[in-house]
């Protein structure tokens, strides 16, 4: 693995805090058609958006924001109830055309600078597993990214944030009953995301994204919720490492 390449070009658009805890990492592409578009509207100040970092597709690492400061990244948002994520979170955005632009795998040596970076941050910050997340996950209702190509378990394995692996199993479109779909929604919101009782799709189409990212329909079916019954398993056994630790 490479050593981190870092480089500095200040944002004007941050602001104080106004809490002294940053326990969240949240992941974001950048859905411009080039890194160079993407900084400068990070930079601008008429757009009133940043980021803490951007990771190039060669690897290369722009800090924008101390992370001291909060950055403008993560808007209107929810995870484990609490919004306002600005406050608590570092922002990294990852260089991607998303999907309006033509969206594609991320390299090899992007993702090898994002553990690095990630590692570096986790170092000076206490950041649990389960509030390391996708900006999808906490704006389902907006976003899409870093979407279904980015290698979470790439990170998982190198003890950045959580991805447990599937069990083999068939049956993929099997239907749900209603004491089951009760479970897989009771499922999704113990993990973290805040879902709509009326639109629950949306918070499912997420999930969909991040852990079954083959299929990402905001359906319920079987499968994903056995996934998400998995998931939640992992995140409520990360949590009580973490109690069990204090």
């Amino acid at each position: 693995m490479t050593l981190l390449s870092l480089r500095e070009r200040s944002s004007p658009n941050h602001a104080e805090r106004g809490l002294p805890r940053i326990d969240m990492l949240v992941l974001h592409y950048t859905g411009m058609e080039s890194a160079k578009a993407a900084l400068d509207r990070l930079c601008d100040p008429a757009a009133r958006v940043s980021a803490h970092y951007l990771v190039d597709e060669d690897g290369t690492v722009w800090r924008l924001v101390p992370e001291a400061r909060r950055a403008f990244h993560a808007g209107i948002s929810c995870w484990q109830g609490e919004t306002d994520l600005n406050r608590v979170s570092i922002g990294i955005e990852i260089v991607n055309p998303g999907h309006e632009w033509g969206y594609r795998p991320f390299p090899r040596a992007q993702m090898e600078a994002l553990v690095l970076l990630s590692r570096e941050i986790l170092r000076r910050h206490p950041i649990p597993p389960d509030r390391i997340v996708a900006h999808s996950d906490i704006a389902p209702d907006r976003k899409a990214d870093p979407g279904e190509l980015f290698d979470w378990a790439l990170l998982a394995a190198a003890g950045i944030g959580i991805w447990p692996p599937p069990a083999a199993r068939g049956g993929r479109g099997r239907g749900i009953g209603a004491v089951e779909r009760a479970a897989a929604l009771a499922d999704l919101a113990a993990i973290g995301y805040c879902v709509d009782p009326h639109d629950p799709a949306v918070a499912l189409t997420a999930f969909q994204r991040r852990f079954r990212p083959e299929r990402w329909d905001g359906r319920l079916d079987g499968e994903t919720a056995v996934r998400l019954a998995e998931v939640r398993a992992a995140y409520d056994a990360a949590r009580q490492r973490r109690r069990t630790l204090r």
